[in-house]
């Protein structure tokens, strides 16, 4: 081979590595303004939009409810997104904080306004996960669904004996006579039961109002069920808790016909608890904090 030749092979070589190189940074700069664009103007719901799809958006809420920005986040997408016509929140928790339960409830009746939502209950929708479920236009149940559950506890815990046999003392240095109430250190006065019993009581009247409120029943019907007692999804329907029987296909059905969808609609899930894979792949590129959650502990709906 002549020297000409060889120059002219490399040279060949060289411009398609470096064609294939360009294609690869062209691509991967595709891939990341796609990735910001759909994240940053509503994630999937923008993207069925420009597809021109008429769908149902189909929120999870998974697990003991600790924390509702994601939640909420989700069902204002829903809510904005003129390609997403009814709303089906898939719920399989057995409950959780009062307060992102309560948050949840409060973006749900906005949601409503807009358009029709449907709870579908999971294996498991009891006490605050009903709570999410009763905010919703209808409730379906798969029989064997365990919900209900209406009510509110708080767990405390005394570790005196195992501290004095550990031959530990603990002491409070406080503010007031009851800014220790629960602690584990002593014992519960009845004072600071009363106190507890009387936050307790209050919070479990919210939870009945709601019900009462979302279903459409009346008060002292659902104090009648608020004992904390859990039923079947059939037994739920016979007292008034849920609408229908059937699974998350049958929920979908439901939704897509009050919102007015023709044939099978396009179904769109947005996750209520974790990050997308491709969320959390991008942002460990991008951002080198790690994500944090915090626990709600205390008052819950369980």
């Amino acid at each position: 081979m002549s020297l000409w030749s060889s120059f002219r092979a490399a040279s060949g070589r060289h411009r398609l590595l470096r064609g294939m190189g360009i294609l690869f940074l062209s691509m991967l700069v595709l891939f990341v303004a796609v990735f910001f664009y759909t994240y940053l103007t509503g994630g999937e719901t923008r993207v069925l939009g420009l597809l021109g799809g008429k769908g149902v958006g189909v929120l999870l809420v998974e697990g003991t409810i600790t924390d509702s920005q994601a939640a909420v986040q989700n069902l204002k997408s829903f809510a904005a997104s003129d390609s997403i016509k009814a709303v089906v929140v898939r719920i399989d928790s057995p409950g959780g904080g009062v307060v992102p339960t309560q948050e949840i409830y409060t973006e749900i009746e906005k949601v409503r306004k807009k358009k029709p939502v449907i709870a579908s209950l999971g294996g498991m929708a009891t006490s605050g996960g009903y709570y999410v479920a009763a905010a919703c236009d209808q409730i379906v149940a798969n029989p064997g669904t365990l919900t209900g559950s209406i009510g509110v506890i708080i767990e405390l815990a005394n570790v005196e004996g195992l501290m004095e046999k550990l031959g530990l003392k603990g002491y409070n240095v406080k503010s007031g006579p009851y800014k220790d109430i629960g602690s584990p250190l002593r014992p519960l006065s009845p004072e600071g039961k009363a106190i507890l019993q009387s936050v307790v009581d209050n919070v479990h009247g919210q939870f009945v109002r709601a019900v009462a409120k979302g279903r459409s029943m009346e008060e002292g019907r659902v104090r009648e069920l608020a004992d904390g007692s859990i039923f079947s999804g059939e037994q739920a329907r016979e007292k008034g808790l849920v609408d229908s029987l059937g699974n998350l296909e049958d929920a979908i059905e439901v939704a897509s016909k009050r919102a007015g969808i023709e044939g099978v609609p396009q179904v769109i899930y947005a996750q209520g608890r974790e990050m997308r894979w491709w969320e959390g792949l991008l942002f460990s590129i991008f951002r080198s904090e790690g994500l944090s959650r915090s626990a709600h502990l205390g008052l819950r709906y369980q």
